[in-house]
């Protein structure tokens, strides 16, 4: 190929069709190793090596938290500086919308907890608006009926959604701290004997507890799930509570001072979290947090695809929207710069997820560009790149399993291709998240429903109308992008890249993976209800 004239045209000029393409390679190597970079090459290859620096960026993060961990590792596990000689008023908050799944087993777990009676107060914050919300306040008044110290609020609109419903409660609220619980979680019934004393230091503000997962080897999505909020768990919340960072209260399974939550100005319903918002306007008020991960409460992950995306859509918009809201002052504060620089990888980190449209668009002009100038060249910039982000996802993951259960950890390796596939799973509706925040746009708080599954022999309840949200053109534009991702593996092994098929398959892998598990479950849930509605109309007869 001669020197100034664009890849693109000299490809177009020189294959006269798809097929002859496919008889004799898709494309040849007459001109491999000879061409010379035009204006067009470096116009998708300068934006092609920004982007992969940038998300390289917080793959060296990831390694930057790995060795904060090790580093303050000896500072976890530390007992109460004193405890409470007479014990304090304690609100026990439990947000619910629309839960009658787990509804019963969260009111018979919680009225179990062990703490005198006459100084806990629960309160059911109910903003339910199906067949929840009688069941419910029936269940309430039978405990009440058992001296039980419990009451149900319901409200008749979700304004603020679970902020506006935890702001509400504290209206009535008797309690000095309010420990909150949201509907799939299973609280220890020593839970805040073995929490409330830490708030014997007047700076403390938040006692947060980890998650385990009661469902956890239900299938595969949920392993994977628990993967990934292990690391969040076992090393990101560990790393940052050591070395004295801000991290962020988790919104369930915590105890919160009240007059903290004034200071800082109440729960704000302006983002879809509302609990890293109030985090991290509490800590730049100068309240300290702190993490407890010998304290563990079960949960319940999503068992289909569409509720893990649903639910973590919620999460990376509403983190983005804390980012726009908070980082200015953040950047504006007299904190030290290095709590400064953690807050702003701790809050972004969800710009990879448009950045990886990026990348995905330009990944074949690139692989085509790369063949033509050789690919020992182009290893030189890759490899480092690749190590910064694609395998510091591996370390980071499979360091949190070793650190959490030393003598099964290895079963991690197994799951590493599903945890990446889901990371790529994510990548559209996380990148419309990201998109949505930026733009201001303003979404309501979808929950995610949970079913009380607790094995892989649970069957999900019937799903009736309203219940789940649809996926919509979702799941089909994710099986346009792993068709596309397919092509590129067949380019690859075309051009003898083998190198490359492992990391593109995985896309293919992850979009497929999506967009087919998605289908099938909307099928599957139109079957459920028709078979419902057949059998309710043959009962009425």
């Amino acid at each position: 190929m001669l020197a100034g004239v664009p890849l693109i045209a000299f490809l177009a000029a020189n294959h006269s069709s798809p097929w002859s393409r496919l008889q004799r390679g898709l494309f040849d190597d007459t001109f491999a190793g000879i061409h010379s970079l035009a204006w067009f090459d470096y116009a998708i290859l300068i934006p092609y090596f920004t982007v992969l620096t940038i998300l390289s960026i917080y793959g060296l993060h990831r390694y930057y938290v790995i060795r904060e961990y090790f580093k303050h590792k000896s500072k976890l596990h530390q007992p109460p500086l004193r405890r409470f000689e007479r014990l304090p008023r304690v609100t026990i908050q439990l947000p619910l919308y629309n839960e009658r799944f787990v509804v019963q087993r969260l009111l018979e777990n919680i009225t179990q907890i062990d703490y005198p009676r006459e100084l806990l107060q629960i309160q059911v914050l109910d903003d339910s608006t199906d067949e929840t919300h009688p069941f419910t306040e029936r269940l309430v008044n039978e405990y009440r009926a058992q001296g039980y110290p419990i009451e149900y609020h319901h409200r008749t609109n979700r304004h603020g959604f679970k902020a506006g419903a935890l702001q509400e409660g504290l209206k009535t609220a008797t309690g000095e701290f309010v420990a909150i619980f949201d509907a799939d979680f299973l609280v220890p019934k020593d839970f805040l004997h073995r929490t409330i004393h830490y708030f014997t230091d007047p700076k403390v503000g938040v006692v947060q507890t980890r998650w385990t997962y009661l469902n956890r080897h239900y299938n595969v999505l949920t392993e994977v799930q628990a993967m990934l909020l292990d690391g969040h768990f076992a090393l990101e919340h560990p790393a940052r509570f050591a070395s004295g960072a801000y991290f962020n209260f988790n919104g369930t399974a915590g105890i919160l001072r009240v007059k903290m939550i004034e200071d800082a100005g109440g729960w704000q319903h302006d983002t879809l979290t509302e609990d890293s918002d109030l985090s991290y306007r509490a800590q730049l008020k100068g309240w300290r947090f702190v993490y407890v991960p010998s304290v563990e409460c079960p949960s319940e992950l999503p068992v289909d695809t569409h509720g893990f995306q649903v639910q973590q859509f919620r999460w990376a918009k509403g983190l983005m929207q804390v980012a726009l809201k908070l980082l200015g002052p953040i950047c504006r504060s007299n904190i030290p710069l290095r709590l400064k620089a953690e807050a702003f990888c701790h809050l972004t980190p969800n710009i990879s997820y448009p950045l990886m449209i990026v990348v995905s668009a330009l990944m074949l002009p690139v692989m085509i560009v790369r063949f033509y100038v050789g690919w020992i060249e182009m290893l030189l910039v890759d490899l480092p790149l690749v190590i910064a982000s694609f395998w510091s996802i591996c370390a980071f993951y499979v360091i949190a399993q070793r650190e959490l259960y030393p003598n099964n950890w290895k079963r991690a390796f197994v799951f590493l291709p599903a945890l990446m596939s889901a990371g790529v799973a994510l990548t559209l509706s996380n990148t419309t998240a990201v998109l949505e925040a930026i733009r201001g746009k303003q979404t309501s708080f979808v929950r995610t429903p949970k079913f009380a599954i607790a094995d892989s022999k649970t069957k999900i309840k019937v799903d009736r109308k309203g219940y789940r949200s649809r996926a919509g053109l979702l799941p089909w534009l994710e099986l346009a992008a792993g068709s596309y991702f397919l092509f590129m593996v067949l380019y690859a092994i075309d051009t003898f890249n083998f190198l490359a098929v492992p990391i593109l398959l995985l896309f293919v892998g992850g979009y497929y993976w999506a967009g087919f598990s998605t289908l099938w479950e909307e099928y599957q849930n139109r079957q459920r209800w028709e078979a419902a509605q057949k059998l309710e109309a043959e009962s009425a007869f």
